[in-house]
């Protein structure tokens, strides 16, 4: 189910009981018809393993921007030594900084420049571990979408990542989706009618799933670097008169659809619908 209305929530309130009789009302008017994902096959390991890849992304970067940031702040003859180097000889480096003259800050170093040696030391190493980690799960998922998905590896500009997330999308039962064009509204590129007086034209649809929309985005934009066939369509519509804008969100809309096929005509048999082989059986 959807969220209830809302100009019906502003008029009538918000509680349990009313969100139940909004959603009984949308199934028996038929209004509420989408069938739920299932979360008993590769695609759902798929997504709890890009759930901890993207927090292992996101603490990694965080880690970053706190090292780097410390680095300004350094001594100025270790951040002198330290800012030639790269961001992987960096981390390396500043991983296995040693404490200089005790825990407490003695010797020849005082207190400050050794907290922050201390401070380097454990953010690269966490940064390492992180590092780590996302290595691993990107290796798990490239390996799961060759198994289940292979077909999707093969067109231009999509990877075991964009895969995986189309994968998630459409979930473990790719079937609830019951034509590309209900696929390209779920990814949010799907053309929406905008027309004003004697002008109508369409735009670019902002709802749907933002990260299935992103990775359209990026086959896209890998598309029209090394694909001659979307160099040449670009060129083509730009011609006839088309937009950027508008190009990319038909480029958008053709690669949800060749994603939509390639994954309904493998679904058949099905490959990764291990809930619907288990209901035939």
């Amino acid at each position: 189910m959807n969220r209830p209305d809302r100009s019906a929530r502003r008029l009538l309130g918000k509680s349990d009981p009313l969100d139940a009789q909004a959603a009984a009302r949308a199934v028996l008017s038929g209004r509420a018809r989408a069938r739920a994902k299932t979360g008993d096959g590769p695609v759902h390991s798929a997504r709890m393993f890009k759930l901890a890849k993207d927090s292992a992304v996101k603490t990694r970067t965080q880690a970053i921007n706190q090292l780097k940031a410390v680095l300004v702040i350094a001594d100025p003859a270790l951040r002198e030594r330290l800012s030639r180097l790269g961001n992987r000889e960096l981390f390396r480096t500043c991983a296995r900084l040693s404490p200089l003259g005790g825990e407490d800050g003695g010797g020849d170093e005082d207190a400050v420049a050794q907290a922050t040696r201390i401070t380097l030391s454990l953010l690269a190493q966490r940064i390492e571990q992180h590092t780590g980690q996302i290595d691993e799960l990107n290796q798990r998922l490239t390996r799961l979408v060759e198994r289940h998905a292979p077909q999707l590896l093969i067109p231009v500009g999509i990877g075991p990542d964009s895969a995986v997330i189309l994968l998630i999308t459409m979930g473990d039962n790719p079937g609830r989706l019951s034509t590309e064009a209900s696929f390209a509204a779920l990814c949010g590129v799907s053309p929406i009618e905008y027309s004003s007086g004697r002008r109508s034209s369409r735009r670019l649809n902002h709802g749907g799933d933002r990260q299935a929309n992103a990775a359209l985005h990026r086959i896209v934009f890998t598309r029209l670097r090394f694909d001659p066939s979307a160099q040449a369509y670009y060129e083509r519509r730009t011609q006839e008169g088309k937009t950027r804008r508008e190009i990319i969100r038909c480029l958008k809309r053709y690669a949800a659809r060749e994603v939509f096929n390639l994954v309904r005509t493998v679904s058949s048999v099905p490959v990764i619908g291990a809930s619907v082989i288990r209901e035939r059986v």
